[in-house]
């Protein structure tokens, strides 16, 4: 018997997702703000609201910007909820707040299903071929019965106790993403001002001591200072850092970085960079050192 899903959201990271889940022979009941996203995902059902998508649904997965877009689409008269049957699970696959991740537990307490949290690590082109890590948090149950969304989706999982300490893992880990992008920036300017190559010097670092895809990435752009098109906007890395020192003010853990990462985002927003990469506040590093937003490229042939 086909398992019913129900996906809101169909972004850069959503559309691949729900691909794969219908790939894998999950009935998807797809749902988009912008119907033409439902309709251009193949061997899906479009649904015209999320009540519709939820109705009679297993599971139902939200991958939404922020916080009230995931509770918009929960909550209400054409709601998910209001579609949901008693018993489901709710995978909330979203970066959100640690508040709104207890309001939607407690939501769905009362309602008699499930919330999950699934945050996910990866971009765009991870979530296409399969390779997010998953953070569920949640009941053992509930998150044993998703073993199988979990696999179409990503490469793995590693499971917190609590649906609440999943969207803190989340956080944490996108403040670490953007601690490296500052140390990077820094790093590559100061070889850069001093003559140094930032490519020679990124081969470097990540050839002996920092040899991981996040350092791999992030360096590329920042060394090539390409920062379009974007796998994680600048507006979103944002969001993401505000919420990161929302949990520290809440659990009373200072984070003198991450508001230094946070400040760099938001002049580079300033600058008119909303269309940038993740990345690419690292231009407000290199601006600071006297260096162009951009750099002449050389071809390797002539560096060498």
């Amino acid at each position: 018997m086909t398992t019913t899903v129900a996906f809101l959201g169909l972004g850069g990271m959503g559309s691949p997702m729900a691909a794969n889940l219908v790939a894998s022979g999950f009935g998807v009941r797809a749902w988009n703000r912008s119907r033409q996203r439902a309709e251009a995902l193949a061997g899906a059902t479009v649904a015209a609201t999320p009540r519709e998508a939820a109705l009679g649904a297993e599971f139902l997965l939200t991958m939404l910007a922020d916080d009230a877009a995931v509770e918009g689409v929960t909550g209400g008269p054409e709601g998910a909820l209001a579609g949901l049957p008693p018993g489901a699970i709710h995978i909330g696959l979203s970066t959100i707040s640690l508040a709104a991740t207890r309001r939607l537990v407690a939501a769905h307490a009362a309602h008699g299903s499930v919330f999950v949290a699934g945050p996910v690590f990866g971009r765009p082109d991870a979530a296409a071929a399969r390779q997010l890590w998953i953070v569920p948090g949640g009941p053992a149950e509930a998150i044993e019965r998703s073993a199988p969304i979990f696999r179409a989706l990503g490469q793995g999982t590693f499971p917190m106790p609590s649906a609440e300490q999943a969207a803190l893992a989340k956080l944490t880990g996108n403040f670490l993403i953007g601690a490296v992008v500052e140390s990077l920036g820094e790093a590559l300017a100061l070889g850069e001002k001093g003559g140094v190559d930032p490519e020679r010097l990124l081969a470097l670092f990540t050839g002996t001591l920092f040899n991981a895809p996040v350092y791999r990435g992030y360096g590329a752009r920042i060394a090539r200072t390409e920062f379009i098109p974007p796998g994680f906007r600048l507006p979103l890395a944002l969001k993401d850092l505000t919420l990161v020192l929302e949990a520290s003010a809440e659990t009373g853990a200072p984070m003198p970085l991450a508001e230094l990462v946070r400040d760099h985002i938001r002049e580079a927003l300033r600058r008119g960079r909303d269309g940038y990469d993740f990345a690419g506040f690292a231009t407000v590093i290199r601006e600071a050192a006297g260096l162009p937003e951009r750099r002449e490229l050389v071809s390797p042939s002539r560096r060498d």
